[in-house]
């Protein structure tokens, strides 16, 4: 008797693919540099007029000019699944009324006296797929 079995491949989508994978989710993870430590925190986000906005629970003195934002969703037991991560200039949204229509629009997390809103301007948006194969 055999059996056939399903290999996992990765294939990396276009930027437009990723970009539309991007902005049908909610959950991610906000990533830069401090001090020469990589910092990743959660976020919750919504892209608006080119620019991915992103409530994270880090002080805003601790934001880099620079950083990542990474989504995926991948199925536990299967392996299938997307994973994609787009990086560029960020900067903390600092108007008063920007911030609170952004705190309204995305639902946060209590940490401490953090609670950014973070505007990243991606140069480049990248993904990849996760599928089974048979073979």
């Amino acid at each position: 008797m055999s059996t056939v079995r399903a290999a996992l491949r990765m294939t990396e989508v276009s930027g437009p693919e990723a970009l539309w994978l991007l902005e049908g989710s909610r959950l991610g993870r906000l990533v830069y540099v401090r001090r020469e430590q990589a910092v990743v925190r959660p976020g919750r986000h919504v892209w608006h007029v080119g620019r991915l906005v992103v409530r994270t629970p880090v002080p805003a003195a601790a934001v880099s000019a620079s950083a990542a934002y990474h989504v995926d969703e991948v199925d536990r037991d299967t392996g299938t699944g997307w994973s994609v991560t787009a990086d560029g200039p960020a900067e903390v949204v600092a108007d008063p009324d920007e911030a609170a229509h952004y705190r309204r629009v995305l639902c946060g997390w209590t940490h401490g006296p953090h609670d950014t809103i973070v505007r990243l301007r991606p140069r480049t948006v990248t993904g990849f797929r996760f599928a089974r194969v048979r073979g």
